[in-house]
């Protein structure tokens, strides 16, 4: 039997450059590797730089309200508590608003007002933290102030818990006025993460849907969501970390007051970024650096604990999928 041969029209490939995949190979690895190893050394780093705290103050910092650099007396609970609070308030505003948005221009929007829309949500992005920290202090906590913390004292001054809640001088910064500001700066994030990942849901399945009838909102809940509820969470997690970690927005607006006097939403207090901004500059080598590094080490471990959960809740998401089928 003879051997068959190639076509001419097809020539056998030689290969070139038999080192280049290991070569590829390597520099991928080599790339996966250095970011594990700038991680490592962060973590490194701050606890190094943080261990004095450590020693002196222990779990204790977590749940302390003093902040007295010259007494040397730190406790971290009015950061923690003022980053974990206002981040909460900018996702339970974020989150609804770029969900809402994210299906007009997937699933409602005109075909001349989808792409401009879009592109007007994506430049939102772009501004600069410190634009949006000066237009809260300067224009939106005034309106604030005026309009929504004076009326809802007004309102809820004498209902026991809700008084509580909205009490405190109407000045227009405070808790409330950082995470409205936050939840304006992610929404864009989010937004524009969710609108992605919906239009890579199959056409077929949504034109399936609508064809058995299903309103807008059943294609969207029963169909949508599940084909990309991982990329919405990564979304929401995206939108999360940017107010984790966001610094001068805050600091224009929260007050940076180190006192936990009430649970009031209009009360000034203070977030972990932007205690850093303020004071990192100014302290001096000792217990007042060792207790800033230890509040960016907790900012770090709120982080990795809610990226963590995220994965949990997901990897649940999928076991219970597998489950009903």
């Amino acid at each position: 039997m003879e051997s068959q041969s190639l076509p001419a029209e097809f020539p056998k490939r030689r290969r070139v450059l038999p080192w280049a995949d290991a070569a590829f190979a390597l520099l991928a690895h080599g790339a996966a590797w250095v970011t594990l190893l700038l991680l490592a050394g962060i973590i490194v780093s701050l606890l190094v730089g943080a261990m004095p705290a450590i020693r002196e103050f222990g779990l204790g910092f977590f749940v302390s309200t003093e902040w007295d650099p010259v007494q040397l007396k730190f406790g971290g609970l009015v950061m923690i508590y003022g980053t974990l609070m206002t981040s909460f308030i900018a996702l339970l505003i974020a989150v609804p608003v770029s969900f809402g948005i994210a299906i007009f221009l997937t699933e409602l929007s005109p075909l001349w007002l989808k792409r401009p829309l879009g592109v007007a949500i994506e430049l939102l992005a772009a501004v600069p933290s410190i634009v949006y920290g000066m237009w809260g202090l300067l224009v939106f906590g005034p309106i604030l102030a005026t309009y929504v913390q004076q009326p809802l004292q007004s309102a809820f001054g004498d209902v026991p818990v809700l008084s509580a809640l909205f009490s405190g001088p109407p000045v227009g910064i405070g808790i409330l006025s950082a995470g409205i500001i936050l939840a304006i700066m992610v929404i864009p994030f989010i937004a524009s993460v969710m609108r992605d990942v919906f239009e890579t849901t199959p056409a077929m399945l949504k034109e399936s849907a609508y064809g058995l009838g299903s309103t807008t909102w059943e294609v969207v809940s029963r169909v949508v969501l599940p084909y990309t509820k991982t990329g919405v969470a990564g979304a929401i997690m995206l939108g999360l970390g940017r107010a984790l970690g966001e610094t001068m927005a805050v600091t224009f607006v929260i007050g940076n007051f180190n006192q936990l006097d009430s649970l009031s939403l209009f009360q000034a207090a203070n977030s972990i970024t932007s205690a850093l901004a303020n004071e990192f500059a100014e302290a001096g080598e000792g217990l007042h650096q060792a207790a800033l590094i230890y509040l960016g080490l907790i900012l770090f471990l709120i982080t990795f604990i809610v990226l963590a959960l995220s994965k949990v809740l997901l990897s649940r998401l999928r076991r219970g999928e597998g489950n009903r089928a």
